[in-house]
């Protein structure tokens, strides 16, 4: 029996073994593409291992250094601010839901409900942000994507729900109030959900740009997507030009796409190993408690 269990973890270690390398042969083709002349690429395609070592594409992006950091800077205001403030909007809806005390509150679920299946479209959003003053500020890129997602707010509510009721119901003869059970009890117990939904909002803020393409025009605001999404293009446009022209300057094109990908993924890369282990239990206790 004990044979059979270690043959066993033996080809589970083996299996596991061979999909995280499968996962990682894309990753390493994207550092390696990064590195490679250009024109090794268009004659070789994609290798694990670049045949002719380049750095061109980062120099190109990182030409102008002060434009690519003040993005750079701009990225992380908006998805530390636009997180935090996502989060806690998403907190406290879904503690207000998941409180019996709170009068329909199966109405208001119903009523989040609808903006998960209806949209109100583009026209109606953009109206609304200019109303709201959201032009050429940083706010114009955390307020329209703070409005908290009903998927992260149902998935907090649930998870609260698995929370005792005896907990809010000592709290209250205690003379606590909301917002004292809320911050001090609350918030504590749901950190793995917490976490998680903080890591679905900080993916969504790092990587937007449509924010900036649509009510931002001052180059000082532009979050490093958008900058990087601009650089790519005028390379595109340059490449498709001198293609017309039979020049023999080959500019890093896909080099320059994977350059992006690498400069873009680094803070993520890093960020998640710090949450995987609240990211697992709170997606998976968030997901089964109704």
């Amino acid at each position: 029996m004990l044979r059979k269990n270690r043959l066993f973890d033996y080809a589970n270690y083996l299996l596991h073994f061979v999909i995280a390398f499968l996962c990682l042969v894309p990753m390493f083709i994207v550092i390696s593409t990064s590195f490679t002349d250009e024109a090794v690429i268009k004659r070789q395609g994609y290798n694990i291992i670049p045949r002719r070592f380049s750095v061109a594409a980062y120099q190109l992006v990182f030409k102008n250094n002060t434009q690519i950091v003040n993005s750079y800077i701009v990225t992380i205001i908006v998805t530390v601010v636009g997180t935090a403030l996502a989060v806690l909007i998403t907190a406290m809806a879904a503690y207000a839901l998941a409180n019996k005390r709170v009068r329909y509150r199966n109405g208001w679920a119903l009523y989040f409900y609808v903006t998960m299946v209806f949209g109100t479209g583009l026209v109606p959003w953009y109206i609304m942000c200019m109303n709201l003053g959201l032009r050429n500020n940083i706010w114009a890129l955390i307020i329209p994507s703070m409005v908290f997602s009903p998927f992260n707010m149902f998935l907090t509510r649930n998870y609260m729900k698995s929370i005792p009721d005896s907990l809010m119901e000592s709290a209250y003869i205690d003379g606590a109030n909301d917002a004292v059970i809320a911050f001090r009890i609350y918030l504590p117990l749901c950190l793995p959900v917490l976490a998680t939904i903080g890591l679905f909002y900080a993916l969504g803020y790092w990587n937007s740009w449509f924010n900036a393409v649509m009510l931002v025009e001052d180059s000082h605001l532009y979050p490093l997507q958008y900058m990087l999404f601009m650089i790519r293009s005028t390379i595109s446009m340059i490449t498709a030009l001198q293609s017309g022209a039979r020049s023999n300057e080959s500019l890093p094109g896909e080099s320059l796409k994977m350059a992006t990908v690498v400069i873009t993924i680094g803070p993520i890369i890093l960020l998640y190993p710090q949450l995987q282990k609240y990211f697992v239990k709170g997606l998976v206790i968030g997901a089964i408690k109704g």
